[in-house]
Formats: structure tokens, sequence, C-alpha cells
């Protein structure tokens, strides 16, 4: 009898939330003023671009087996962690629980939006890792 391979087997859940906490960089850059001082969409821009190019290239050199599911998988990571950290943050900031947390459509958004950046990042690194000839690591 076949042996049914679970669908998040081969995700390194270590690197997945490293990659995860990385992207907590855009967030931090509009709380403490930066994206506002280098100008708005072009540091929210410049950031995003940045950490897509981290992202890919973790995945690449690590050689991890499944790069897309590990690469969505990192998006859904910073959604669910840009919620938490909005709700934890806000009262002590805003005076009052404000974010995503507060409307179950915002969650949801929150989470597919970066579950499609997540997608984007790992169709990337199909083509770069195809391009390079890099599989995955053997055991």
């Amino acid at each position: 009898m076949d042996r049914q391979q679970n669908t998040l087997s081969g995700i390194p859940w270590s690197l997945v939330l490293a990659l995860g906490a990385l992207a907590l960089l855009r967030p931090l850059m509009s709380a403490t003023g930066v994206s506002e001082a280098i100008g708005s969409p072009w540091a929210q821009l410049g950031a995003t671009v940045l950490i897509t190019a981290a992202w890919v290239a973790a995945v690449v050199v690590a050689r991890v087996p499944r790069p897309f599911l590990t690469l969505v998988c990192t998006g859904v990571a910073y959604g669910v962690l840009t919620i938490v950290v909005s709700a934890a943050l806000s009262p002590f900031l805003l005076g009052e629980l404000q974010g995503p947390i507060t409307n179950p459509f915002a969650v949801v958004s929150v989470l597919l939006t970066n579950a499609l950046w997540g997608a984007v990042s790992g169709g990337l690194a199909l083509a770069v890792r195809a391009a390079l000839g890099r599989g995955p690591k053997r055991g």
C-alpha cells in the first residue's frame, strides 16, 4: 500500500517563521516614520521588492524541497504576525484596539493578500531555481 504524503511535508517551518518575521520590517518602517522620510509609496515598494528577493534567495540557497508552498506559508505566516502585532500594539500606540483583528473581513483579506505575495515569490523561486539548475537537497 502506498503511503499517503502529507501536504505540508517538506516545509521548513523555522525558515517560514524567520522569513515571515523578516517581512515585519514593512510595518516597522511605517510605524517608525522611515517610510515617510524616504517617501512612503517608494519606501514600501522598495521594502517589498527587497523582502521578496530575500525570500526567493533563502529558499533557492537552502534548496528547500517545496519552495512554492514554503513561500505561500511564509506569506500566511507574515499575515498572521502582522495581525497579532497590530492587535498587541494598537492599544498602546493608538489608545484603542484597531487594525485587521477588529474586522473578520480584514483578517481574511490580509491572509489572502499575503498568501498571494508568497505565491508570486514562490513562482519566482521556482523560475530562479530552474534557471540555476538547483533542485532540492538530496538526503
